[in-house]
């Protein structure tokens, strides 16, 4: 499970070599050429990617809470981010990146977190615990433990403590879907599943078999019945809040069959979810396009706003 590289940035592309996956050319060039160029310039002279992106995505306008505590642990931490002069308490996002579960920090996802306060919410960026520290549940708890917090907490900061939405990528996604679909999660914190708003899952993996998955098998061994780390087994459950699971048609590390499978099930059993799948988008790429300069990449910005205001979902591509 390979999970990042400087080639992940632009995923597959054509002109990519298929085993190892570098692109010798831009890979979109209807991209204006001068944001492409000055993008990668900047990525390829980095320490970190995402400090690049970050580096490249706009920042005025955005006030940024840093290091709030929402447990006892080291890793239980989160940032938050809300848009300059509102006036009104806003609505509430829960962002939680990816890292396959072993690895990330919120303060590297800020370019996402900005991109979201821009549209008018209050956002929190959460850390929480991973391998080898814990394994499977341990990550779910702190992600449940995350939305209590806010519940309490966001009306100091300007946001509303009801109806918390969730926005998740890849392993990220598959937390806020355990927290949205099994509800022993919030209830361990005392809450039920009706203090969640809408979800927005980009590329998570919600119906695969972690011993089928030699990388991340290890997080999962705790377990008796590998489907308790399963979103896709909750789906008939009722009372799941609305989801959109975005997902690249290009992706390989994340298939985009777990998010159709998902929505499919959901919808089932008679819950509002959307799979919408973007043509030639890898699994990097589709998080990337949540800011400038990548949003040319996807619409994924836009179609998450439209769904957490309002519940409509993009057209088909």
């Amino acid at each position: 499970m390979k999970f990042f590289s400087f080639s992940l940035f632009f995923d597959r592309h054509p002109k990519c070599h298929k085993a190892r996956r570098y692109c010798y050319e831009t890979p979109y060039p209807s991209q204006p050429l001068i944001t492409l160029i000055a993008a990668a310039l900047v990525i390829l002279q980095a320490c970190s990617p995402l400090s690049a992106v970050n580096a490249v995505a706009p920042s005025s306008g955005i006030t940024a809470i840093p290091d709030l505590s929402y447990g006892t642990g080291d890793r239980q931490m989160l940032d938050l981010y809300r848009p300059d002069g509102a006036q009104a308490a806003l609505p509430t996002i829960l962002f939680f990146y990816g890292g396959s579960w072993k690895r990330g920090s919120r303060e590297k996802y800020a370019f996402a977190a900005r991109a979201l306060a821009r549209e008018g919410y209050l956002v929190a960026v959460a850390d929480y615990r991973t391998y080898p520290d814990v394994k499977f549940p341990a990550f779910v708890h702190d992600g449940a433990k995350a939305v209590a917090w806010l519940t309490q907490n966001a009306e100091k900061y300007g946001g509303h403590t009801d109806q918390i939405h969730m926005v998740g990528h890849s392993a990220g996604a598959h937390i806020a879907a355990m927290i949205a679909l099994d509800e022993k999660y919030l209830a361990r914190e005392n809450l039920s599943r009706d203090v969640l708003g809408r979800w927005v899952g980009l590329a998570g993996p919600y119906a695969f078999y972690p011993s089928k998955v030699r990388s991340v098998r290890d997080i999962f061994s705790d377990l008796s019945d590998e489907n308790q780390a399963r979103p896709i087994t909750f789906a008939a459950v009722p009372g799941a809040p609305s989801a959109l699971l975005l997902h690249g048609g290009d992706d390989t590390l994340v298939l985009p069959e777990n998010s159709e499978q998902l929505a499919s099930a959901l919808s089932a059993a008679g819950v509002s979810a959307h799979a919408h799948i973007y043509p030639e988008i890898g699994h990097i790429r589709l998080v990337l396009s949540l800011s400038t300069p990548f949003q040319g990449f996807a619409s994924s910005l836009k179609d998450s706003v439209q769904f957490l205001k309002t519940g409509d979902v993009p057209e088909p591509l």
